[in-house]
């Protein structure tokens, strides 16, 4: 197999990345349709934290995942900050309404069940919290993304994931494109020298507000922000962190590490309701020369992209698609079974069930804290360090803490904070 240009700079060709024969396609889905069916299937107890649209979309993509690997797969408990929400999840999977969970703490109860994986997709706010409970209830983990709005969250999360190592636990997270074919492609050729050494780059995720709930005139301060978690900062990190989060942990997952530095820039003129910001431009600076351009906005009527663009010594590359220059190198083939979000399951199911386990809460928690890092940098207009978020204790970003904490949502104190109120960097 080569790789060749397609002389396309605006989207993502799989044809101009790679020529791939027809019989290796049909053999490569020949594979797929017999490789682990058995004789006798085994069950998997699941339970899910966090019934909104992403939890419950990755609890249908784990069942798909289950049917994909002829197991079986029993929803044995839900939980939400809504009860309502639990009900209706956990009524469609026929889970009793005696293990359909609701309230802060809710997960607590969860977690006291049977079930050996939970999917954690409650607000990125609660997720250091979740994801260690369950770490420490022994229980195998899928985490959506970010899985943390400040410093000490992202830090707890890599602790965490140390503790599912020791305790071999498998954890997933929900950076999907880690088990997309084409990002797995891109991924190889980056690290076989397709395009040399990776000299800059950009990567954008220009889209829209996912949604707005103007508040409720009987909604106490928790469940206001509960249910418009997506224009909290506290809640979500902002988008730099709840959305861009994907492109940047494609640089640096291509180039390796994480950037030693960021500044940036953002502001505020559309958005309603919460205080998150409208764009983002942060220079993620990675060392040895090397500079990308970090580019986020959620604007009606604007332009969209969410894509990466790496430059090499050698030739261009984008983000699971085509390469432009460069050497020719065969890449092989990489699974993907319905698309990115069940092979991300598939891959969860199967290393528990080979008992080789994987985890990827470093890597998930370093692209948050990156991304937590360039919007430190862009509501103070201070230019902030990795060090500064996880060595250097008297930084004075290091114990920087969003609030209303987790925490907080348990002990019932929670003061909302005002909307359409933002950081401003500077002074007059």
């Amino acid at each position: 197999m080569e790789h060749k240009s397609s002389g396309r700079t605006d989207s993502v060709s799989r044809r101009a990345f790679i020529r791939t024969s027809a019989a290796g396609v049909a053999a490569a889905l020949a594979g797929k349709n017999i490789v682990f069916a058995g004789p006798a299937k085994k069950k998997f107890k699941v339970a899910l934290l966090g019934c909104g649209g992403r939890g419950t979309g990755a609890l249908a993509e784990c069942v798909n995942a289950a049917s994909f690997l002829n197991l079986e797969l029993e929803v044995v408990a839900t939980a939400d900050w809504f009860r309502n929400k639990a009900l209706e999840t956990g009524k469609k999977y026929n889970v009793p309404e005696s293990r359909c969970f609701g309230g802060a703490d809710g997960y607590k109860k969860l977690l006291e069940s049977d079930a050996e994986v939970v999917l954690t997709a409650a607000p990125p706010n609660f997720r250091p919290v979740h994801f260690e409970a369950a770490v420490k209830a022994g229980k195998h983990v899928f985490m959506e993304k970010p899985v943390a709005v400040d410093p000490p969250g992202a830090r707890r999360v890599m602790a965490a994931g140390d503790l599912a190592g020791q305790k071999g636990l498998s954890v997933v997270a929900g950076t999907q494109r880690r088990h997309q074919a084409t990002y797995l492609k891109s991924a190889y050729a980056v690290e076989h020298g397709a395009i040399g050494k990776i000299r800059g780059g950009c990567i954008w995720w220009c889209g829209t507000v996912p949604f707005t709930h103007p508040r409720k005139s009987d909604q106490n301060d928790a469940d206001y922000m509960v249910d418009n978690w997506v224009n909290f900062a506290e809640m979500s990190g902002d988008h730099i962190v709840e959305q861009h989060v994907h492109n940047i942990d494609i640089a640096n997952w291509f180039i390796g590490h994480p950037p030693i530095r960021a500044l940036g820039f953002g502001g505020r003129a559309r958005r309603k309701t919460g205080n998150q910001y409208d764009f983002f431009s942060v220079q993620y600076d990675y060392a040895d020369d090397l500079h990308i351009h970090s580019m986020c906005r959620q604007l009606s009527g604007t332009y969209t992209r969410a894509s990466e663009h790496f430059v090499g010594s050698e030739g261009d590359l984008w983000g699971g698609g085509a390469i432009e220059g460069g050497k020719e190198i065969d890449i092989p083939e990489f699974p993907e079974y319905k698309g990115p979000y069940v092979q991300e399951h598939i891959d969860l199911l199967k290393s528990i069930l080979d008992g080789k386990p994987i985890n990827e809460a470093h890597n998930v928690a370093r692209s948050t804290m990156t991304a937590i890092m360039g919007r430190i940098s862009t509501y103070t207009g201070q230019l902030v360090r990795w060090s500064d978020l996880m060595e250097n204790k008297e930084s004075l970003w290091y114990d920087l803490t969003l609030k209303p904490t987790a925490e907080d949502f348990e002990k019932g104190d929670v003061v909302a904070p005002k909307d359409d109120v933002v950081p401003v960097p500077g002074r007059d």
